[in-house]
């Protein structure tokens, strides 16, 4: 299909935006809604510069671009493939919590509620959502070591996850992301975290087996999917006795 006719069925896109802006647009729509599922590899770039009427340099900037982005993921010598959401990339980007020598293990976890309610005016800012808008609040407990070291409270906008239930959510076989790119289609790229003390209280302290007033670390992290478009609210304490939060920026992956 020529470029020009690829333009403008890109309305949302003004004509002097460049043109790989509009290829990478169209590579999001499909990945988006599941065109290529996660795990699979998309079209080689000769294919789809012959799909879009472009030069593969073209698509090679909006596949780099997505690649950057963590849609995709090359592989060398096999292609470019969607970014699936499992153990491994749970471990490498978004869990940070270490063991006092550095070293990071997968976490044991434990779901201890699941609740539908109301969205609060800081849960509603988080997922920009109007307030008293459905939403599903889960507690989860995270074990180290076989010791409690992180309390997750995660809150979801009811919309986007339709059906989920707590025994789905406790019968994943993956990660939690990736429950949420296998069955609804939504594919966490980033989070926005920011850090500050607090102290332990309630049903939190006696779940890390702390006394109240105990200094915890509080995450607060927002996952977002594509258009930076937020998809879930998480607030970890952490008992930083024996751990600590960990994030190197900027460092490469082997594939």
């Amino acid at each position: 299909m020529p470029a020009t006719a690829r333009r403008s069925a890109s309305p949302s896109l003004p004509p002097d935006r460049p043109l790989y802006e509009e290829v990478r647009a169209h590579l999001t729509e499909g990945i988006a809604a599941g065109r290529w599922k996660a795990g699979e590899a998309i079209p080689s770039e000769s294919v789809l510069a012959a799909h879009f009427g472009v030069a593969i340099g073209t698509i090679r900037k909006a596949v780099d671009s997505l690649v950057a982005q963590g849609a995709l993921v090359r592989r060398q010598g096999k292609g470019t493939f969607v970014t699936s959401h499992d153990g491994r990339r749970l471990m490498f980007h978004f869990f940070h919590i270490v063991g006092a020598d550095g070293t990071k293990a997968y976490p044991d976890v434990r779901t201890v509620s699941f609740e539908r309610s109301r969205a609060d005016a800081d849960e509603a800012a988080a997922l920009a959502v109007p307030r008293d808008e459905r939403v599903i609040r889960i507690r989860n407990l995270l074990s180290l070591g076989g010791r409690p070291v992180i309390v997750d409270d995660i809150t979801l906008a009811a919309a986007l996850f339709p059906g989920l239930t707590e025994r789905i959510f406790a019968a994943r076989d993956n990660t939690i992301y990736h429950l949420y790119q296998s069955r609804y289609g939504i594919n966490v790229l980033r989070t926005d975290e920011r850090l500050r003390a607090a102290l332990a209280k309630g049903e939190v302290a006696s779940l890390l087996g702390v006394p109240p007033g105990a200094p915890l670390l509080e995450v607060r992290r927002v996952a977002l999917t594509f258009r930076d478009r937020p998809v879930e609210l998480r607030v970890s304490r952490v008992n930083t006795a024996a751990h600590a939060y960990h994030n190197t920026f900027g460092k490469g992956e082997a594939l």
